[in-house]
């Protein structure tokens, strides 16, 4: 997938969303209800009531882009449902794409290469 480099900021919006809804409407509802700005680089994801898609919103610098990804024969793990948003690091973006249970997915302690000896 074409994506933005790891360190772009992730935030997924935890309540369903209108899946009619395109760039527009998407960036819109960015701006009212989660009250943040859709064209600083960060990666907005939305769930369907279903559970079964996604739509991904960002500003590449040009224009935004929005991607779309439904699985066929499973749901995507998703946190409860509720007003607000919360933030996914790359790695547990990365599961919940792929429709695994980015809940399990865990930041390894970072070592220097003199302490791995």
């Amino acid at each position: 997938m074409i994506f933005p480099s790891n360190r772009v900021r992730i935030l997924v919006a935890t309540k369903p969303v209108d899946f009619r809804k395109g760039h527009d409407g998407l960036s819109a509802l960015v701006q009212s209800v989660l009250r943040k700005d859709p064209f600083t680089g960060t990666v907005f994801v939305f769930r369907s009531r279903r559970a079964d898609r996604l739509k991904l919103l960002y500003f590449d610098g040009t224009g935004l882009v929005m991607a779309y990804k439904r699985l066929e024969n499973t749901t995507f793990t998703w946190p409860a449902v509720r007003d607000g948003m919360m933030s996914l690091n790359h790695a547990q973006f990365e599961a919940l794409f792929s429709g695994l249970d980015w809940r399990k997915v865990k930041a390894l302690e970072a070592r220097s290469p003199a302490a791995a000896e």
